[in-house]
């Protein structure tokens, strides 16, 4: 925002330090939403005229406020014109701070003291812009379209003069971020009250709790500056997939770094003019200059770098070299990743990384991020990347934030022993007043005790009130098995082929079976075939060759990785049940529900409101009511937090039919799995090893091809 506090410093030279904030407070909020200099004129003109009433007339000031607002929609659409997989929130650029900072920091005038303004007029002003955002917010409420109106999320925090001057003037280049005090609501739903958050330069931190407790929309808050962030803090989100164009996957990561492609593409300016001879002597002086940065930022060694990146992240040398368009939108997502990762951000806000990779890739992403030398944080439920990434774990509950140092593991024993202090100190607390309470009701009627009684009355009301310790439920969920016992074989693939298209063979000679005793756990590259496994073990899909058995009593449950997709986000669970199974009284649908944490209002909202948890819990909800007694699970804990993953391992093995499940995650793989399935070259393979086995492999390959 520096370009504007330049054209207001230049034109008001004495202008006064409190009309200044507010005047920069009014750009600063209403940057994206002035669609004209009248508007701007109408927020502040009145001001700026009684702040130089000698010197300038109207005229003067409308001009500077169409200065003003050409400034913001410059920086409005440098904004808006990076890469739209990033919520990218640095000011214009790199070069443009930098010389910001300068002009700031230089910028130190003493202002007369007989500098005064209307106070009536600032009055008016504010109260005009009030009415005017008011009228605008109405408007845009009246403009929603469509069966659902989703709530939106908000944040406010007390702000500080003091830090809002440092930032202004660019002297705060610390990199540490500290949020004090601030609020984040959804709709009328209040997620956090009064919290703190503190986020030390340089270290990994993991977001966790529950599902729908507000983790995605604080990183979106954080992202979008509702937060207040230092400016000079780059921040990157990776939240949306890569928008597909003829721009390959390689030189897609090259342009995340802004800074080596404007000096790249300066440099290529200044040559065409130099060689035109158009050029003069000033030109020759810049193209060293970028010479030096270059060299600085290690531009030549940056392709290579992607690559690495890509690679890691399963991009193949063929694939680096396709386009942006051709690829699916999982793999769109991983592109996301990786322009995030080449890019190094000040903060990289992560939410679930690991949900759009195998397991091969995720291995790999914990080693990179081990050695991230800026600040991350991330949201995970996947528990053994955190104890491998994170150094610090940040814990929402109860409205508020909790940190712990430490990895995953440690946060878990620290909080279990701050849960039995806090227990202790609560009980001994509640032991004290009644032994107060015993004294008082012994003596009350005594007259010689009357000054000792009423002395304990007055203790015991300056104790501080006693509140219970605030325990988060247990997560249980059940998998119905009323079913009879079938006898073997239940399921069974015997010398299948498979094949979408004649040249491009998936399986060939695939020999596999399962029966109710099964806990199968699928693993494998992405594109290596294991959702087709699944859909021809449940009949989704015909073999080429060979043959498909199944017991005529099986009644499979399948779970798809893109549950959401299926659910009618414009009706409520309740509804959604009773469509799906219509004749069952509510009841019926509401005890199936709170089985699995959807409970009381959360029955009843849109389900397109709900968060990624709990619309996966409304799935299984919908998968089990038909009592299965064979389950296929696709990737089942994406968007589940770390209770209900640990819920959902106890209950898949308390089930007393066959399980076969795809996953990337490693705690659920321990749990339940007694057999691990490899999908590698058209072949599936059983490892005997289990995870170990194929961990230890994928690690001996990664420092064979280079990638550790």
């Amino acid at each position: 925002m520096a370009a504007y506090v330049e054209i207001l410093k230049s034109e008001f030279p004495e202008i006064d330090s409190e009309v200044f904030e507010y005047i920069t407070g009014v750009l600063d909020s209403g940057a994206t939403d002035f669609e004209d200099e009248e508007e701007v004129f109408d927020a502040i003109g009145g001001v700026l005229q009684e702040v130089s009433p000698d010197s300038k007339n109207e005229d003067d000031i409308r001009d500077i406020c169409l200065q003003l607002f050409n400034t913001l929609k410059l920086y409005d659409l440098c904004c808006h014109t990076h890469p739209p997989l990033l919520s990218c929130c640095c000011p214009l650029s790199v070069l443009t701070v930098s010389a910001a900072t300068e002009v700031q920091g230089i910028w130190m005038v003493k202002r007369p003291q007989n500098t005064t303004v209307d106070a009536k007029k600032l009055e008016k002003a504010e109260a005009k812009l009030k009415a005017k955002n008011e009228k605008r917010n109405e408007k845009d409420s009246q403009k929603s379209s469509g069966p659902v109106v989703l709530e939106e999320a908000s944040a406010s925090q007390a702000s500080s003069k003091k830090e809002s001057r440092v930032d202004i003037s660019g002297k705060n280049r610390s990199y540490d971020i500290r949020i004090e005090n601030f609020d984040v609501s959804f709709g009328e739903r209040s997620l956090l009250q009064g919290a703190e958050l503190s986020l030390a330069s340089g270290r990994r931190y993991g977001l966790v709790g529950r599902n729908g407790l507000g983790k995605t929309t604080l990183l979106k808050m954080l992202a979008s500056r509702s937060l207040r962030v230092p400016h000079h803090i780059s921040i990157l989100h990776v939240e949306q997939e890569v928008a597909g164009d003829d721009t390959n996957a390689l030189q897609s990561v090259l342009e995340s770094d802004t800074v080596r492609e404007g000096l790249l593409t300066e440099e290529r300016t200044l040559n065409a003019r130099i060689a035109n001879g158009t050029a003069d002597g000033l030109e020759s002086v810049r193209l060293s200059e970028i010479y030096i940065k270059l060299e600085e930022i290690e531009a030549d060694k940056a392709p290579a770098r992607a690559s690495v990146i890509l690679a890691g992240l399963g991009f193949t040398p063929q694939m680096q070299q396709q386009t942006t368009k051709e690829f699916s939108g999982g793999w769109r997502m991983r592109l996301a990743l990786a322009r995030a990762l080449f890019a190094r951000p000040d903060l990289l806000l992560l939410d679930e990384p690991t949900n759009m990779l195998d397991v091969r890739a995720i291995i790999w992403l914990e080693n990179y991020l081990q050695t991230w030398q800026s600040t991350i944080l991330v949201v995970s439920h996947d528990r053994n990347f955190l104890n491998a990434v994170v150094t610090d774990v940040v814990h929402l509950h109860s409205q508020r934030l909790e940190s712990y140092r430490g990895d995953y593991e440690n946060f878990i024993k620290t909080k279990e022993d701050r849960l039995k202090n806090q227990q202790r100190e609560y009980e001994a607390q509640l032991q004290y007043r009644e032994h107060i309470q015993v004294f008082i009701d012994r003596f009350r009627y005594n007259a010689n005790r009357a000054a000792q009684v009423q002395s304990k009355l007055k203790l015991l009301e300056k104790l501080p009130k006693l509140k219970p310790i605030e325990k988060e439920s247990e997560v249980t969920l059940r998998f119905p098995d009323n079913f009879e016992k079938l006898s073997p074989p239940i399921l069974q693939l015997d010398e299948v082929e498979f094949y979408y298209a004649s040249e491009h063979r998936i399986f060939t000679g695939l020999c596999v079976s399962a029966d109710l005793d099964s806990r199968i756990c699928i693993v494998g590259e992405n594109g290596a075939g294991k959702s087709t496994v699944l859909k021809l073990l449940m009949g989704e899909l015909t073999p080429v060759n060979g043959i498909r058995h199944a017991h005529r009593n099986l009644k499979i449950g399948y779970f798809s990785q893109h549950h959401v997709d299926q659910l009618d986000l414009n009706v409520c669970s309740v509804e959604l049940l009773f469509k799906k199974f219509p004749g069952r009284l509510e009841e019926e649908y509401r005890h199936q529900l709170g089985s699995y944490g959807i409970t009381g209002e959360l029955a009843t909202r849109p389900v397109a409101s709900l968060s990624g948890g709990q619309k996966s819990r409304v799935a299984f909800a919908q998968m089990t009511m038909p009592c299965p007694n064979f389950y296929i699970l696709d990737e089942p804990t994406n968007h589940l937090d770390m209770e209900t993953i640990e819920a959902l391992g106890k209950a898949l093995n308390k089930f007393k039919g066959g399980v076969v499940l795809v996953s990337h995650d490693e705690r659920l793989i321990r749990m339940v799995c007694k057999e691990l399935w490899v999908c590698e070259g058209g072949k599936v393979k059983r490892v005997d090893g289990g995870f170990d086995e194929y961990r230890d492999l994928l690690h001996e390959q990664f420092r064979k091809e280079g990638y550790l």
